[in-house]
């Protein structure tokens, strides 16, 4: 992957197989906006930006601005689905958890 913010989302995006528009609905973010980040080199975005974006591409803030060399995709996916279950209800974390059980048998 690239060394940018615009490189990353890009190649995420594409691993995902998202459009510019889909993902611009999922980050609550303009079309426009994510094709300036992908394409030109605007100021760094905000981070309640990057953080829709980092949420609909599942993966973290870190992992897309490169703030941590050690950060592969996978383990960024790891935080982000770890930061997501820690929002669930007991109930949802007791399913994950029965799931989880049985995948590993």
């Amino acid at each position: 992957m690239g060394d940018s913010i615009g490189d990353r989302i890009r190649a995420l995006r594409k691993q995902s197989e998202l459009t510019l528009d889909k993902l611009a609905e999922q980050a609550g973010l303009s079309k426009s906006y994510l094709w300036e980040l992908e394409n030109k080199d605007p100021p760094r975005p905000s981070a309640e930006k990057l953080a829709g974006i980092a949420k609909a591409l599942e993966t973290t803030v870190d992992y897309l601005i490169g703030t941590d060399p050690k950060i592969d995709l996978q383990s960024a996916a790891d935080k982000a689905f770890f930061r997501e279950y820690q929002r669930m209800s007991p109930q949802m974390k007791a399913k994950i958890k029965q799931v989880a059980k049985l995948l590993d048998k």
